[in-house]
Parts: structure tokens; C-alpha cells; sequence
């Protein structure tokens, strides 16, 4: 082989070779584009007194479909669950710590990690803290979601001016898209947030406590995480909506 001849074969062979090694760019795009997904327990307030072995049940059922990616649920590339609590000592938890986990096992550790009280909640102290981690983490040109399991009720005060009090606008240019869900919420109280609190770019979806009560409905009994279709749907269809801006 001539050496010229011989320069290139090398050449192409080296090349081929850095290309195998190298992450295909559908799945580089893939992970760059995953969503960030931040989770918030509110055990306080008619959550913790009323509803807080449903919504711990349903918050195990939902980390775990999410990080195993069932029922076609997008798996975040970064995942965060942590407390509504006005100071940074609320415990914060990754997605390691659900990584091989069973629903159950995962429903025993929220129980621990987050047990019911009537402690303070800042809603707007725990939005900065999302944004002080989105920032740390490098995060910020991921799509992000922050799931609050909430009765959405700001402290022991219902009025008008304690909704006007929460403000979602550190949030607001974090990402491209940002949206924040709140589960378990009243129809009262939901309208007080999307007319009252404070916010300019961030999407905000709420749904009924009425509605989230369905959720159990949705299992098959003696069925397996992977084979719960009908969950998986509602999760997709009533929880993950993708939200207009705007709205």
C-alpha cells in the first residue's frame, strides 16, 4: 500500500473508531433535552390531617413509574424530592435514592423522609430554593416541572392578600419551559393561585382534590408496576399535561 494510500485508511479507521466511541447525537440530544423534575411534599395543613396516606401512596407509585420510565413516561434527567419548608433543612432527595426501589419500599422511605405536621411552609422561600439548585446543578436549559402535593393553602391565612404573598417569578427564566403543578388543591384555592400569585413565564396546572382521589381507581389489582396501563394513563392525561403558556 502506498503511503499516501496507507495515511488514509488510518485516517478513516481512527475515525470510524472515535464515532463507535462516541454517544450517537439522537441520544446525546436525548439526554440534553430530558426533563428536570422536582417533587415537593406539603405534609402540613389538610394534607397531613386528611389526605396524607393517599397522597404519600400516590406520590411512591408515581417516583417510581417516572425514574423506570412505565407506561411511556418520560424519565427525568435529574430529579429532586424534597419539602415545602422555609428554610433550606427540609430534606432533599435524588433519584439514586429510588433507583431499584419497589413501590412499597419507596412509600416507607416518603413516609420517613416526610412525616405529617403543622410546621411552617413558604411557598415562595422553597420557588428561590428550586431556582438555587437549577442553578448549582447546571440545569437551566432543561425543560423543568415542580410537582408541589399541596392543599395549596398559604399557612394558617386564606386571604386574598397571603395568595398575592407567593411569588413564582424566581422561576421564571430558569428554563424555556417551566411548569408548576399542584395536586390536591381546592377549586377555590386553585383559582386564588392562577389569579393571585405572583408569576409572569411559569405554566401553572392544578388539579382537584377531587379528581386525585380517582387515582386508586386506576390499578389492576395483583398486577405488577410495568403492566399498570390504566395508571400510567391517567398519570400522563391528568398530572404530566403539557400546559399551554399562558396559562
Amino acid at each position: 500500500m502506498r503511503p499516501l494510500h496507507r495515511a488514509l485508511a488510518l485516517g478513516l479507521a481512527a475515525g470510524l473508531l472515535v464515532g463507535a466511541c462516541a454517544d450517537p447525537p439522537a441520544a446525546a440530544a436525548s439526554r440534553r433535552s430530558a426533563p428536570t423534575l422536582f417533587v415537593a411534599v406539603d405534609a402540613t395543613g389538610t394534607l397531613a390531617h386528611e389526605r396524607y396516606d393517599d397522597a404519600m401512596a400516590f406520590l411512591a407509585w408515581y417516583v417510581h413509574g417516572r425514574v423506570n420510565g412505565l407506561g411511556g413516561l418520560p424519565v427525568p434527567g435529574d430529579l429532586v424530592v424534597t419539602a415545602v419548608a422555609s428554610t433550606s433543612e427540609a430534606p432533599v432527595r435524588s433519584v439514586e435514592d429510588f433507583v431499584g426501589r419497589s413501590v412499597a419500599e419507596i412509600e416507607a422511605d416518603l413516609r420517613a423522609w416526610f412525616p405529617p405536621g403543622d410546621g411552617p411552609r413558604d411557598f415562595t422561600a422553597f420557588f428561590r430554593r428550586v431556582a438555587r439548585t437549577v442553578a448549582e446543578r447546571h440545569l437551566v436549559l432543561t425543560p423543568i416541572t415542580v410537582l408541589v402535593l399541596t392543599d395549596g393553602v398559604p399557612g394558617k391565612r386564606a386571604a386574598a392578600s397571603a395568595y398575592r404573598e407567593i411569588d413564582l417569578r424566581p422561576l421564571d427564566y430558569l428554563a424555556r419551559r417551566i411548569t408548576v403543578r399542584l395536586a390536591w388543591t381546592s377549586p377555590p384555592v386553585a383559582e386564588r393561585w392562577r389569579s393571585l400569585a405572583q408569576r409572569a413565564r411559569v405554566r401553572l396546572w392544578t388539579v382537584d382534590q377531587e379528581v386525585m382521589k380517582s387515582w386508586r381507581a386506576q390499578l389492576a389489582p395483583d398486577t405488577p408496576p410495568a403492566g399498570q396501563g390504566r395508571l400510567w394513563q391517567w398519570v400522563r392525561e391528568t398530572i404530566d399535561v403539557r400546559v399551554r403558556r399562558g396559562t
